[in-house]
Order: C-alpha cells, then sequence, then structure tokens
C-alpha cells in the first residue's frame, strides 16, 4: 500500500471514537511488537496471515481517519513520493573511520599502547562483527525517530530519514518503558546474503543489471530518491555506538550495548565481553571460522576499550578514535588460470591491466577478471598470460591477483609490457609514477563522456543541463564525438533525447552557446588536463595571460613558474604536444569560443577602461564575482558596490537587485553577462 493512500482529500465522515482511537494504539503497539520479534529477535510468534490481517486493519483505520495517523505508525514505511535530492546533516558528533590491523602483532601493540597510555595492567574489550554495509546516524526524540543521516564526510551527510523508515528491524519508536529524551546512535544498514541472492534473481528476471555485492546493494537501495524502491528491498539495521545521549551515559560499551537492545534497537548478536587480549584474538579466530556460515557479510572484527570515561582519555585523532581498531580478516583466496591480460582504458584516461580468468567462485561470487593494477605491480609479480594465479578478493569486494603459483616444467609466455599507444585512440602513451595514462583525453572515445562531463562542471564552463545521462545520450548517439561537437548540436538533434522538450532543449542550446565566453583559467580548468585543478589553472592564467601562450610552452619553461612542479609540468607539455588536442582546441576557436585571457599592464584595453566604473548586481553564471571584478580591476576599472550618475556600467544577472532599477532610472547602461563578456573580450582583442 502506498503512503498516499492513507490521506482521503474528502474529510472524514463520522467521528472517531474513543474505542476506536484505543484499538489504534493497540494495533500499532502489537504490530511493532511483532516487527520486533521478526526482524530484530529472528523469533516469530504469529503466522503471516495474522500479521497481515492486524496491518490491514490498522490501514483501514488509519484510511477511515487520516486525521490519526502518526509519523511513527507501521503504516509510515511504506514509501513516499519521490525527492529531488537528498539535503544535507550536520551530525551532532563526527562519524569517525577505523585504524585496520590486519595480524595479531599489531593487535598485541595496540594493547600494549592502550596499557601504557592508560596506567593500567588490564584493560577490558569489547568486541562484535565489523558488518560490510553504510554506516548511518540515527536520531531519536522522546523516543521517536526523528532523523537519519548517511555517513558522509563524517561530519556532514545526506537526510535520508525517509528511505530509513521503510526498514522493518529500526523501530520507529522506543519500546523501554524508558529511554533517553535526546539518543543519537551509529549503524549500520546492511542486507543478508539470502536476500541479496533473492534481489539478484529478481532483477535478473526483470531484465535489471544485477549488484556486485551486498553493500552495493545496500548502499544503492539506500540512496534512491524514490523511498518506494528503497521500501521494496530488504535491508536490516544494526545499532553498535551511542552517539549522543541526554542523561547519565552507560559506563561502558557493552552497557551502551544493553541499553540499545532494552530500547529494541537491534544490536550484535555475536559479541563478547574480552578480560585480556588474548580473549580478543580467540574471539577474532572463532568468528572467521564461523564467517562461511553467518547470515551477512562481515570482513573482520572491532575491538573497542570497554570503559567509557577510559575512551575519553584515549580521545581521538584526525578521522578516527584511539580506543578501536578494525582487525580485518584475511581476503578470500582461490586458484584459477590467466587465460588474457588486456587494457582498460578508465574515464580519466589511466590504462589499467586486467587479467581475464578461468572462471572462479571466490566468497559466493563468481570471478571472470581481476585488476593487475599498474605495470609495476606486473613486474613484481611477474604475472603472464597462461600462468596459474590466487585470486582473492581484496576487502572482500575487489578481485586482484595474491599471488603467482610455480608449476613444475611449465612453458611461461613472454613478459607483459605496456602499450606505447592507446587500445582505444592510438594516441601517445604517457607515464606517470607508476601510471601510465592515455594523452589523448578528450579526443579519446573511452574518456569522452568523462571529459564533456568534466567540460560542462560547474568549476569549468558551468553547462547548467549537460548532465551525466544527457552526456552519455549524446555519445551514445553519435552526436558528440569530441568537445567540439557540443557547439555543432541543433534543437532537432537536443529534441531526439529521451526526457528533452522544446524548452528543455531550447535552454540547453542557449547555456552551450552562452558558455563560449569563458575566462582563461576555465577553460583551462575544463579541458580536464592532468593534475591541473581550479588552482593550477588560476597559477598558469596569471602567469602567461593568453591561451596561445600557455599552448606554446614546453616543460621547462611551465617548471619555471611557481606551484608548478616536474609531474604538472609534464602532464602539461605532453597534453598540448598531442594534436588531437590541439585539433579539439581549435575547432572550438574556430566556433566562436571568445576566451577571456589577462592583458598586460597598460594594454590598449586597460587603456581604454582606465576610469571606468562597474556595479554587479545578480548571479553571474560563466564567472563568480570576485573573477568578475579581477578582470575589470585588471583593465584599469573600478568596481563599486552602489550606483550612481557616475557609473558606467551595470552588469545584471540573475534576480538582479534594486541596483538595476536605479540604474535604469539614471540612465546606466545595463549589460548582460554575455553583452560584458563581449565587451571585455572585444577590448582585450583591440
Amino acid at each position: 500500500m502506498r503512503q498516499d493512500s492513507l490521506y482521503d482529500d474528502s474529510p472524514s465522515s463520522s467521528k472517531v471514537t474513543c474505542s476506536e482511537q484505543e484499538r489504534l494504539a493497540q494495533l500499532k503497539n502489537h504490530i511493532r511488537h511483532h516487527d520486533y520479534l521478526y526482524y530484530v529477535k529472528d523469533r516469530p510468534e504469529i503466522s503471516d496471515g495474522e500479521y497481515d490481517r492486524l496491518f490491514r486493519e490498522l490501514s483501514d483505520l488509519e484510511r477511515t481517519y487520516p486525521e490519526l495517523v502518526t509519523p511513527d505508525s507501521p503504516t509510515q514505511r511504506v514509501g513516499a513520493p519521490p525527492l529531488g535530492e537528498f539535503g544535507k546533516v550536520r551530525h551532532e558528533r563526527p562519524m569517525l573511520s577505523l585504524d585496520s590491523l590486519v595480524n595479531s602483532e599489531e593487535v598485541l601493540t595496540f594493547d600494549q599502547r592502550m596499557k601504557r597510555e592508560l596506567g593500567s595492567d588490564q584493560v577490558e574489550y569489547t568486541v562484535e562483527p565489523k558488518f560490510d554495509g553504510l554506516s548511518v546516524e540515527l536520531v531519536y526524540d522522546r523516543g521517536t525517530f526523528v532523523r537519519g543521516s548517511t555517513r558522509g564526510d563524517g561530519n556532514v551527510g545526506e537526510d535520508i530519514t525517509i528511505n530509513l523508515r521503510t526498514i522493518r528491524s529500526l523501530p520507529l519508536q522506543l519500546q523501554a518503558d524508558t529511554f533517553p529524551n535526546h539518543l543519537v546512535v551509529r549503524g549500520e544498514v546492511y542486507m543478508r546474503l539470502s536476500d541479496f541472492h533473492a534481489l539478484n534473481r529478481r532483477m535478473t528476471e526483470q531484465g535489471d543489471d544485477v549488484f556486485a555485492n551486498p553493500r552495493n546493494a545496500a548502499a544503492g537501495s539506500l540512496r534512491q530518491l524514490d523511498s518506494h524502491i528503497t521500501a521494496s528491498r530488504p535491508l536490516v539495521v544494526t545499532c553498535y555506538e551511542v552517539m549522543t545521549m541526554t542523561g547519565a551515559p552507560p559506563p561502558s560499551h557493552w552497557a551502551e550495548l544493553e541499553t540499545l537492545a532494552l530500547c529494541g534497537l537491534p544490536v550484535p548478536h555475536l559479541r563478547r565481553r574480552c578480560e585480556t587480549i588474548d580473549q580478543v584474538l580467540a574471539f577474532h579466530r572463532e568468528t572467521e571460522d564461523q564467517r562461511d556460515n553467518l547470515p551477512y557479510e562481515i570482513d573482520g572484527v572491532v575491538v573497542k576499550v570497554d570503559r567509557v570515561d577510559w575512551q575519553a582519555r584515549l580521545g581521538m585523532k584526525s578521522r578516527s578514535p584511539r580506543w578501536a581498531i578494525a582487525f580485518k580478516f584475511p581476503p578470500r583466496k582461490e586458484i584459477t588460470e590467466i587465460q588474457d591480460i588486456v587494457i582498460s582504458v578508465g574515464r580519466t584516461g589511466t590504462l589499467t591491466p586486467l587479467a581475464l580468468l578461468k572462471p572462479v567462485e571466490v566468497g559466493g561470487v563468481t570471478i571472470s577478471r581481476a585488476t593487475l593494477h599498474n605495470a609495476d605491480e606486473v613486474a613484481r609479480k611477474d604475472i603472464r598470460v597462461g600462468d596459474t594465479v590466487r585470486v582473492e578478493r581484496a576487502g572482500d569486494v575487489i578481485p586482484a591477483i595474491a599471488e603467482r603459483i610455480p608449476i613444475a616444467n611449465e612453458v611461461r609466455s613472454d613478459p607483459f609490457h605496456m602499450p606505447h599507444h592507446c587500445p582505444i585512440c592510438d594516441s601517445a602513451v604517457a607515464r606517470e609514477g607508476a601510471y601510465f595514462y592515455c594523452t589523448g583525453q578528450a579526443a579519446c572515445p573511452a574518456q569522452l563522456k568523462g571529459a564533456i562531463e568534466h567540460f560542462a562542471s560547474k568549476a569549468a564552463l558551468n553547462i547548467d543541463g549537460l548532465g551525466k545521462k544527457t552526456v552519455a545520450q549524446l555519445v551514445d548517439q553519435g552526436f558528440v564525438k569530441d568537445l567540439s561537437d557540443l557547439y555543432r548540436l541543433n534543437r532537432e538533434q537536443l529534441l531526439k533525447l529521451q526526457g528533452f522538450a522544446e524548452r528543455s532543449a531550447t535552454l540547453l542550446f542557449e547555456a552551450i552557446a552562452r558558455s563560449k565566453h569563458v575566462s582563461l583559467d576555465r577553460f583551462l580548468m575544463s579541458l580536464g588536463i592532468r593534475q591541473v585543478g581550479q588552482h593550477i589553472a588560476k597559477v598558469l592564467a596569471k602567469e602567461f595571460g593568453s591561451l596561445d601562450a600557455v599552448m606554446s610552452s614546453d616543460r621547462e619553461r611551465f617548471q619555471k613558474v611557481r606551484e608548478i612542479g616536474p609531474e604538472i609540468s609534464e602532464s602539461l607539455a605532453s597534453y598540448f604536444q598531442e594534436n588531437s588536442n590541439r585539433q579539439v582546441i581549435d575547432q572550438l576557436q574556430k566556433l566562436g569560443f571568445s576566451i577571456i585571457g589577462t592583458p598586460l599592464p597598460q594594454s590598449g584595453a586597460a587603456v581604454l577602461f582606465s576610469g571606468k566604473s562597474f556595479v554587479f548586481t545578480g548571479g553571474l553564471e560563466r564567472l563568480t564575482r570576485d573573477e568578475a571584478k579581477a578582470l575589470v580591476e585588471r583593465l584599469g576599472a573600478t568596481v563599486s558596490s552602489t550606483v550612481s550618475k557616475k557609473t558606467d556600467y551595470v552588469v545584471a544577472g540573475t534576480d538582479p537587485g534594486s541596483k538595476l532599477d536605479q540604474a535604469q532610472k539614471l540612465g546606466v547602461t545595463v549589460l548582460d553577462e554575455v553583452a560584458f563578456l563581449d565587451l571585455i573580450g572585444h577590448q582585450m582583442e583591440s
């Protein structure tokens, strides 16, 4: 049943009685109780048919009396109208990551450090599984679930409350007789293995792409803008940390978990309180032995100093607590044969050697190819076609070659070497440290979609409406084969794209046309030259002043620029030496690009603008306000915040304020952004 079916536009035809209110409250409590038994305790007490009967009765009552529907009702787990985007949420306490350790010696060293810093001969630990899912923050006020968010960067995450509400194992109302007025909990959302395989089977039958692993399935499901999709996915949550709470906090992490369990929140069943580090190591071994029989994926155990006051004394590092670690399991490994080694060209041009394998199952997943990372790694492991190798899933996700297994009397093939030319576009291949990359960049079909997305991004040309899906259609339908083709598009072609109508096609067509007027630093940024971001692009624009000056420089000249070292110099020189890149730039200029550089002092433009006064109002699309101000000041003009009779030009962007009205009353020349850029560009050319 959809959420919006609970709300009837017509007024209730009858007045709710006390007995009906009591029955509605009783049904909510019954269903919450049985949800807890089924989804958290895995101990159902009633049949599915009886549960469905209770749910239907509650739904019918809420449909009759929509004013009684509350956010914590079990019927509100079914989803809501799709969102346009997720909002941002600042966490009440940073959601830190954990330092990962991979062997017993490192864990023993951790224990010694804890004892030394705490001044104690004995430190107790709580140990629990490290779930392989998506970390979330859950907020309860007065026992009611009010907000949930992703981890994000640890300080700010995405508000996914509407999706988390669909997860049956997450109580919308805490069950304890007493609970904190305000409680913030950290948990992990994941998918049980049986549910994951069933979901993939269903998606295969529907002709949809399947998920690579349970973690990807959980993350993809939880970040759906349409919560009805999330509600259809078999997600579960386990809570494992109290981040903030009102009242006296529990004295230990073990007590925290017990408190959460009393509130009806799901906590790790497989956990242990360990008095010594030897007991921690024993738990790790036992859990690893059980790993393949567990109903969910884990990649290690989490070890936490148990006493909360000791946790506070130990404190935090910049990204992780000092009092907790992740004690990882060794990657799963299987033996197979390399049938071929091929080169994959990524969206950024990096060439990655891939081993095509005789299919082998590793940890329940069939693997037919594995990354070889880079040429140095291939040489170090001496991997060749025909070799017998041991394959692992690094982090239980990414297939990789762990080692070659020598075979007696084997005749091996020739050593592998990286190609000198890109296998996709035949451009020259350059090297940067351990990595090789195609210098063709925007002219390389393998990189074209990524190059266009970067070209149109906000920090570059800021072409509104040219997003990932539109770019994919333009390339896949053959309308755009290099960057210059964007400026040959017509409205008729845009109308052939899925999701485009007359207005949207016109808006995109106009946005592309406007992007022809651009500052030099943004244009350099838009080309996607390796290691050239916003800052380096500005350094280059300031140093060289024009695109011709940049393109005619060599490694030695670039390296003389402050903040530009050997690697960036090599990247710049390689890019501009590649003929295909120069051809694209030449085509862009022939199609009317006006690239606004930095004029020399005392230039003709500076003389023409000397003493002129500009006022900016509203938002600019091509330039930031600071960039526009810097441009006119370099030309000898001034920028004022107020309009007067002495003002020469008012530049009006989107949503201009009262300054535009004032300019019109005073008869001051008003320019839109395109006219402003034309004026600046014309004066620079003069």
